[in-house]
């Protein structure tokens, strides 16, 4: 049992690391064994997030201080057992590594969440998970911005061999 002074000093640093966070996910861990939980929380530690267990009514003091998003609190979402993913770096790569996860192992669920100060349901916490990363998202958008340039090269680049071809042709 926690004491009610330590409850105290758990919501208000939970509060804190709350408002800091670029991202947040809800999960439901039930069914996680220990060294499950385990190696979920080293594969968030290595993408800068962190995997918190915490009672749901002190969960919900912490994200009332914090002023967070009242649907991510509400009482149908904090049923149950729930831990909560704070991305302290980059909010989409530990929803990819949940997803992941939760394809290796079945477990955990995402719940909702809040993603760049939007909040996300299951439903796009689950698409947001099959995105390619950052890195080749953005190379994706740099290769769609630099494709109309490669092609008037090479079309100026053909014209231009062609040019070469009929002087040849005449000097020669």
């Amino acid at each position: 049992m926690i004491k009610k002074s330590e409850k105290i000093t758990l919501v208000e640093n939970l509060s804190k690391d709350l408002k800091e966070a670029k991202g947040l996910v809800l999960v439901n861990f039930a069914g996680m064994g220990v060294k499950t939980q385990q190696e979920l929380k080293r594969r968030l530690k290595e993408v800068g997030s962190n995997l918190v267990v915490v009672k749901n009514t002190l969960l919900k003091k912490a994200a009332e201080a914090a002023k967070i998003d009242t649907k991510v609190i509400e009482g149908s979402i904090l049923t149950g057992q729930t831990a909560l993913v704070i991305a302290l770096e980059d909010s989409l790569t530990p929803i990819q590594v949940i997803g992941k996860f939760a394809k290796e192992f079945e477990v955990p669920q995402m719940k909702v969440g809040i993603v760049d100060g939007s909040f996300q349901d299951q439903e796009s916490l689950v698409a947001l998970s099959k995105l390619p990363g950052r890195d080749i998202l953005l190379s994706q958008v740099l290769g769609s911005l630099m494709a109309p340039q490669y092609g008037l090269v090479f079309t100026l680049q053909g014209n231009i061999q062609k040019l070469l071809y009929v002087l040849k042709s005449k000097a020669g």
